[in-house]
């Protein structure tokens, strides 16, 4: 059947939205006319929102990333402010506008408190750099936590003598320095998160227009604070507020996040449902779930630090051939240790965990079960249930 001729061609950019559009002249030479688009306020607005949003909004992300980045917004706009009175609060602690007052003592401060943070940086990326991107959410959310402590300390170093004072500053620089190392590294696990095309470079370089917007707005409004809040107890009441606020906004964005990697926590929630109804829960069901801060980690762990002595029986071994894992416990320790052999996938990492977890449930091991998971929205391939050192057995 031969298709009708159009009578209309448009052009639409990656969101679907038609940017130009032409119609067939049927009295001159059949050729294309296009028509003038109607200029609307809504088609403004979206000109506007364009330059904030990444390209293809909302289908080049996934349905998360509207809810985090209000809630974003609103977190960084309060901590932009807030940042402004600890920042002056720093100033006179350090004696700015006092005749005995030094430069180079205020130098020298400021070396050792980027000393301090530059260091601890160094230890906590070290300590800590393999579970942030498993443990994102939380990272993301502890990072907030180190920052507003750091502000609180600020606050607080007009009062304090002088060597209170310099060990309050390098504590406040270590917790920023740790702020920074959790927030980036996380930062950079939810925007692979959020992208759906591959476009992670143009999401983050979006995200940083908006906090660019942001930021200059809390400046503005923070201009207006410094001048208004004066006063020790004015100071303490507002600080207290907008790090409150800060904290409630910045939680709110990371609870609304709905990963699709199986950590720990979401590996139990998700086993612990499907042996109690046979049901598997999908990633924004679990999100609603999910503990940030407080949730208590059960007696498992893969193995990375080993005894001189190890009891292994022959099923054990059997296990470890068929399956590159076997569980077991080492020593006095009722805890389970997960042994993974050379080869281990995440996949095989994630099956280990959720087997310890089942206690020896049969149910999921049926390859029912897997394609039950995968066919929810999980990522069985990520692996974001081991947290340290990928320690591996071999046996020759």
């Amino acid at each position: 059947m031969e298709r009708p001729i159009p009578k209309v061609v448009g052009v639409v950019d990656e969101s679907g939205t038609v940017v130009c559009a032409y119609r067939k002249d049927e009295n001159k030479d059949g050729s294309w006319r296009a028509v003038p688009r109607k200029m609307t306020v809504s088609n403004y607005a979206k000109a506007l929102l364009d330059v904030f949003l990444p390209a293809g909004y909302p289908h080049s992300v996934t349905l998360d990333y509207k809810p985090y980045q209000i809630y974003d917004s609103l977190q960084a706009f309060s901590s932009t402010i807030a940042g402004m009175l600890s920042n002056r609060a720093v100033l006179q602690g350090i004696g700015v506008g006092s005749a005995g007052s030094s430069a180079t003592g205020a130098v020298l401060l400021s070396v050792l408190q980027d000393a301090t943070g530059r260091v601890s940086t160094i230890l906590f990326a070290h300590r800590f750099g393999q579970a942030i991107e498993p443990e994102c959410k939380f990272y993301r959310f502890a990072a907030d936590l180190f920052n507003d402590t750091a502000l609180l300390l600020d606050v607080l170093t007009p009062t304090l003598p002088t060597y209170p004072k310099i060990v309050a500053l390098c504590a406040a620089g270590i917790l920023r320095s740790l702020c920074g190392v959790s927030a980036g590294a996380a930062k950079a696990s939810l925007s692979a998160h959020f992208a759906k095309n591959g476009n992670i470079a143009e999401l983050n370089a979006k995200d940083s227009s908006q906090e660019t917007v942001i930021t200059l707005m809390g400046m503005l409004a923070g201009s207006l604070f410094v001048r208004v809040v004066e006063g020790r107890q004015a100071v303490w009441c507002w600080m207290f507020i907008l790090v409150g606020t800060h904290l409630w906004t910045n939680y709110q964005a990371v609870r609304s996040v709905q990963m699709r990697t199986l950590n720990r926590q979401r590996a139990g929630i998700v086993v612990n449902e499907y042996r109690q109804t046979g049901t598997i829960l999908r990633p924004d069901q679990v999100a609603r779930s999910e503990l940030i801060l407080l949730w208590k980690a059960p007696a498992i762990c893969f193995c990375q630090k080993f005894p001189q002595q190890m009891q292994l029986t022959t099923s054990d071994l059997d296990c470890f051939r068929n399956k590159h894992y076997f569980i077991t416990t080492l020593g006095m320790s009722p805890e389970k240790n997960i042994i993974l052999g050379e080869g281990a996938s995440p996949r095989d990492a994630l099956r280990a965990y959720m087997e310890a977890l089942a206690d020896g449930d049969d149910k999921l091991d049926e390859d029912q079960f897997w394609k039950a998971l995968s066919s929810a929205g999980w990522d069985l391939d990520a692996g974001a249930v081991e947290t340290g050192s990928a320690m591996r057995l071999v046996m020759d």
